[in-house]
């Protein structure tokens, strides 16, 4: 089937191509992934098959003539590609944009470099052959943050690859990579003052394999970490392409690859190696000590030096707090200072690391377990955890994954700045009988019962890839794509605007790319 379906656009686009030698204008679909939000079509096309002119100052000259290239069109005295201000007053923004094609001439007008640069992407997927349908497009993001994770704790999967997914990202205007680079499995970013961190807790002997208590183990060791010096290649990467990659470093939980480096850092005084099975672990940072809160804040100093976001993820997701229970000293430190349980005392850490997070111009952002709401009840470890009595502090992105959706809803009226990741609807290691395309592009960030006056309290969304059962990069591959593109569009495109039909059709087309790149991909069409 993919093999007829790869033939099928391949004759399609070469019927383009043989159209546009005879300098005529085929009738073409538009297929542009994420859809723009306003749209018209007019008469003719542009050709570019004698070549094209860049006129105006852009900051992607560059890269668009590149990927041009690509697509066999260079530069030469054929059509205009003009770049230029927007007039104002408008509503653009920093990342919207105005596209005219019409005649010889191609008008991407915009804000920003950050608006040029996603009228240059609606550009490369506009191109057919070597023309261009005339056309209007007015398009802004509905969501500011759209965002895509890649876990590299719990398997490395190296500098080439990212820079890969970010090329797919920028391809359909995704503006944030959440790098979770912090966990139990292992420390994958280099900290000067702490070699042991990527020394020691880069490594472990064997992995877990195959799904949660298996039993079975890979038999083999695995390590990896970046250097400050890839960090910083990938981050100058990646805003090129106007991505902001969002690092996450995981506390007080998930920090057995750090307690492994050092054990001081830990809460029950013993020596542990890097974990081999996945899950949830039990010994925590210790809060309580000096020491681990400024271990904490030197790690937080360099990589605000590495990273330029003005967003730092914390973590604070599945903290168990057996550890706190039985360590006396950590008893007696909250009952010298009036904290009445472990929720509070986890909270109370992170608001102390929120504040210092501020100090530096930065903002906190955690998953939703940071607001102090047991979300895990029933569950053997914290069944009889308590919710918080404590407020988590202002300014905080609070990145929801699961619970009740009241609480999202609590959180926008109190004030917080939401990012939605809701599990069952956006993590890419599920199945895709669990979350098929047409599932993840019907995704909605904003909760039904939200008061329209908190809704911009919702800064967008993220896909989430985590790598547990994923060893490979073909196996990331298999489970990104193609659900990317729907979350994309749900990310970019005005839910009144959106049509599965037509996103669908719109596939086909982004599937000929990837399969030129090599990239695996999973079902389109899941049977029930």
């Amino acid at each position: 089937m993919k093999n007829k379906r790869r033939l099928l656009i391949i004759a399609v686009v070469a019927g383009f191509m043989a159209s546009c030698a005879t300098h005529e204008c085929p009738k073409q679909p538009i297929e542009i992934i994420p859809y723009p939000n306003q749209l018209v079509v007019g008469k003719g096309c542009v050709d570019l098959s004698r070549g094209f002119k860049v006129i105006g100052q852009s900051g992607h000259s560059g890269y668009l003539a590149a990927e041009l290239n690509k697509q066999g069109i260079s530069e030469g005295k054929g059509a205009k590609i003009v770049f230029e201000s927007a007039e104002k007053p408008n509503d653009l923004g920093e990342e919207g944009y105005r596209f005219v094609a019409k005649k010889k001439t191609i008008t991407i007008a915009a804000n920003s470099k950050k608006g040029q640069f996603y009228g240059i992407q609606t550009l490369l997927q506009m191109v057919n052959g070597a023309t261009v349908t005339a056309v209007e497009i007015e398009d802004v993001p509905v969501f500011g943050w759209r965002a895509y994770m890649l876990d590299e704790s719990r398997y490395f999967h190296g500098e080439t690859f990212v820079k890969q997914v970010l090329d797919q990202m920028a391809r359909l205007k995704m503006n944030t990579f959440h790098w979770h680079l912090v966990d139990d499995a292992g420390w994958r970013i280099e900290i000067k003052k702490y070699p042991l961190l990527t020394e020691v807790g880069g490594s472990r002997l064997d992995s877990e394999i195959e799904t949660w208590k298996s039993g079975k183990t890979s038999g083999e060791p695995h390590s990896g970490f970046y250097t400050q010096e890839q960090i910083k290649d990938i981050v100058s990467y990646a805003a090129e392409r106007n991505i902001t990659i969002v690092p996450e470093f995981e506390m007080p939980g998930h920090s057995s690859a750090a307690i492994a480096a050092y054990t001081w850092l830990g809460t029950a005084g013993k020596d542990i190696d890097v974990p081999v099975k996945f899950g949830r672990l039990y010994d925590n940072y210790d809060v309580t000590k000096p020491e681990v809160e400024q271990f904490v804040k030197d790690v937080l100093n360099e990589m605000f030096e590495l990273f330029p976001s003005n967003v730092i993820h914390i973590g604070g997701d599945e903290v168990g707090y057996k550890v706190w229970e039985d360590s006396k000293h950590v008893q007696q430190y909250m009952k010298e200072n009036r904290i009445n349980t472990p929720a509070d005392l986890q909270i109370a850490f992170t608001n102390k690391i929120s504040k210092f997070i501020e100090s530096k111009g930065k903002r906190m952002m955690g998953w939703n377990e940071i607001m102090g709401i047991n979300i895990h009840k029933g569950g053997e470890e914290k069944k009889d955890d308590k919710d918080a009595e404590t407020e988590l502090a202002e300014n905080v992105v609070v990145h929801f994954w699961k619970g009740d959706i009241k609480l999202i809803i609590d959180a926008a009226q109190k004030g917080y700045s939401i990012v939605n990741s809701l599990h069952s609807d956006t993590y890419l290691d599920y199945t895709y009988e669990s979350i098929d395309l047409k599932k993840a592009y019907e995704f909605n960030p904003i909760p039904g019962d939200l008061d329209e006056k908190y809704h911009k309290n919702i800064l967008g969304l993220g896909c989430q890839m985590w790598s547990e059962w994923t060893p490979t990069n073909k196996d990331v591959e298999r489970q990104t794509f193609p659900r990317i593109a729907a979350y994309a569009e749900t990310g970019w495109t005005n839910k009144d605007n959106k049509d599965y039909t037509r996103f669908r059709k719109s596939m086909d087309k982004l599937i000929l790319i990837w399969d030129g790149l090599n990239i695996t991909y999973g079902p389109l069409d899941t049977k029930k």
